[in-house]
């Protein structure tokens, strides 16, 4: 199955009490493409870049298999940039600088290549783009995955549910969870949001694992514990995207092969947050992935006898 990924392309500038970069790849939609190769997924991106984008970085994706042919290049305008620093425990972060530049008029093509596209990932864009992109497909995708923020909830909420009540499967944090709900019970506002459309609510808690949701049946699984964590930008995008090719390779969205999907993404999460950006990512060979899913295995199985 073909899978097209709808996000930002992008510089990140950051601080970690590890250390800090300069301006380096970054964007939701650079680790899902990254994230999908890793599977030998065929995968399209769909976004846009200013002048200043290096030529290189569109190479590398290519040299992955990723369709970048709706990718849109503005030659006088600049790359959506953000720069954070994170706090000690790497949980909580302070945005420093944003600069919104060419995205701030995004107008998703959606390349021929691409219209026939099983999965849609959607990634974190204001709910008018995402639903844009739905009604721009000349057939609608098999599986719909959503993911969106509280700044949408907030500036945006009835787009936002018009973009929800579409949606086959949402992504969001616990945070993101209870505001979207109003429950701080995450059984319970997983029960509300699947009243809202979705009928697969993947709920991320960060260090402490996932959560996923399907028709009164709950799959819980732990972050793997790692020994250096260094930089925690763009795992929740690399857990999408590890989540979205592992379905389009099986080519079956049933509940059993969401419980392996959400295995696949929090491995490939795993490796994001070892180094910096998207450098840990693009090293990462299938055998590498494969031990770790086996650590994941090794972490969570058991037997009690009662």
């Amino acid at each position: 199955m073909k899978l097209l990924v709808v996000g930002s392309v992008a510089f990140d500038a950051i601080e970690t009490p590890f250390g800090k970069t300069d301006k380096i790849l970054g964007g939701a939609a650079t680790y899902i493409g990254i994230a999908s190769s890793i599977l030998n997924v065929e995968s399209g991106i769909v976004s846009v870049i200013g002048g200043d984008f290096p030529q290189s970085d569109l190479d590398m994706l290519t040299s992955r298999g990723v369709n970048i042919e709706g990718i849109e290049i503005v030659k006088e305008g600049k790359t959506f940039f953000w720069s954070g620093k994170y706090h000690n425990d790497l949980n909580s972060r302070d945005t420093l600088v944003t600069e919104v530049n060419v995205l701030e008029n995004f107008d998703p093509k959606i390349p021929e290549s691409m219209q026939d596209a099983e999965i849609l990932l959607l990634g974190n864009l204001h709910p008018g783009v995402q639903l844009s992109v739905l009604e721009r497909m000349k057939n609608r995708p098999k599986l719909v995955i959503l993911d969106t923020m509280n700044f949408w909830m907030d500036s945006a909420w009835d787009t936002l549910m018009q973009m929800i009540a579409k949606t086959d499967v949402i992504t969001i944090n616990d945070e993101e969870a209870r505001q979207l709900s109003g429950e701080y019970s995450l059984v319970k506002a997983a029960k509300k949001i699947h009243e809202m459309g979705p009928e697969f609510v993947i709920i991320k808690k960060g260090e402490h694992g996932a959560l996923l949701f399907h028709d009164g049946k709950i799959f819980a699984i732990p972050a793997l514990p790692l020994e250096e964590v260094f930089d925690p930008t763009g795992a929740g995008d690399t857990f999408a995207g590890g989540f979205a090719a592992y379905l389009a390779k099986k080519a079956d969205f049933s509940f059993e092969t969401m419980k392996s999907a959400l295995i696949v993404g929090s491995a490939m999460a795993s490796f994001t947050v070892e180094k910096f950006g998207t450098e840990k990512l693009q090293e990462v060979t299938e055998g590498e992935m494969i031990a770790r899913i086996k650590n994941f295995k090794d972490l969570t199985t058991f037997e009690v006898e009662v």
